[in-house]
């Protein structure tokens, strides 16, 4: 047996009480191999519904054992995956149009459906992005929104397919707001809606950030010198009972900069001021360089400075099937009680 099998072998034995607790939940998304963390790094697995979604980062998967992985993995869940490989070592090297087995069956690139914490998502595991529709880290997040949102008004940041809006809408929120700059992904989080049609109806509002949250936080934009800026929707200013803040590591656009890194103050105080008082502001930050410590720190002093300080505070770490060896992994979750 190869390393890599033993490591799979290993993986899933980790898993199989958490995979019975998730199916259970009405989860059938998840992450089967974490390979930076289980002896493969560059590596991952995740089951996606019907769909085994296998990614190499680092240097391509060799066919055999593309196919070995496959076939340990759906035997050991006793389910027939359809296999999707997207190798992303190299700049346009997600489809390799020389061999089928790169190349994954048309059904399974079509449209299917997967569930977590009992909602339908829309799943596609090749289109015009890079990432998967649904990041599947964030699941604890979500499942938690999903928990805490009865009767409140929920806002959505950088919404992505909206996700935690959703569960927000099926968590009984009396109003929930997407908030993102990209049409196409705010198309997704519309199909995931239709895909729920029992849950009453959520407001998408396609923005850059900056602009959007400035207006809702009472605070002026900035003109840049030189510069008009480009159009934004006009928005009142508001209030929100739970704001979910997940910005990307790094963006550029005409209203400002996203860089989690070296400012993350700049996204985080209009967020503070559009949290209601008795509020809860759930922050997130997903690079690995960034020490939890250190931001957790940096975000309660941006909070005093902004006149909005933290009451309480908790962390809230990824589920199990993301493990971390020395217990700090890369998505950081602060949930703030203003």
């Amino acid at each position: 047996m190869s390393s890599l099998q033993l490591a799979l072998r290993a993986a899933f034995e980790n898993r199989e009480a958490l995979l019975a607790e998730l199916h259970g939940q009405g989860t059938d998304c998840y992450r089967l191999f974490h390979g930076s963390q289980e002896g493969a790094p560059g590596l991952t697995a995740d089951r996606y519904g019907p769909l085994l979604l296998v990614q190499s980062f680092h240097q391509s998967l060799h066919r055999d054992a593309l196919l070995q992985l496959h076939e340990q993995l759906c035997t050991s869940l006793g389910e027939p995956l359809s296999l999707v490989y997207n190798d992303r070592s190299q700049s346009n090297s997600r489809i390799d149009r020389d061999d089928l087995v790169y190349r994954a069956d048309a059904a399974a690139l079509g449209d299917q459906i997967g569930r977590e914490w009992d909602l339908n998502y829309r799943i596609r595991t090749r289109h015009s992005g890079q990432d998967p529709l649904l990041f599947l880290d964030l699941r604890e997040v979500r499942g938690w929104i999903k928990r805490n949102s009865i009767g409140k008004s929920v806002l959505n940041l950088f919404a992505y397919t909206c996700g935690v809006g959703l569960c927000a809408a099926a968590g009984g929120a009396r109003e929930v707001c997407n908030l993102d700059f990209a049409e196409s992904n705010l198309a997704v989080g519309r199909e995931n809606a239709a895909l729920n049609p029992d849950l009453p109806p959520m407001q998408y509002v396609q923005s850059d950030y900056f602009p959007a949250i400035r207006q809702l936080a009472g605070l002026p934009i900035p003109q840049r010198r030189g510069r008009a800026l480009p159009d934004y929707p006009p928005l009142a200013a508001k209030q929100f009972d739970l704001v979910l803040l997940d910005p990307p590591a790094w963006s550029k656009s005409a209203f400002g900069t996203v860089d989690l890194l070296r400012d993350y103050q700049s996204l985080l105080k209009p967020a503070l001021l559009a949290t209601g008082e008795g509020g809860t502001l759930v922050c997130c930050n997903n690079l690995a360089k960034v020490d939890l410590e250190d931001w957790r720190e940096q975000v309660l002093r941006c909070a005093i400075k902004t006149g909005r300080p933290v009451r309480d505070f908790q962390v809230l770490s990824p589920g199990l099937d993301f493990p971390s060896v020395d217990g700090r992994p890369p998505l950081k979750v602060l949930m703030l009680q203003l």
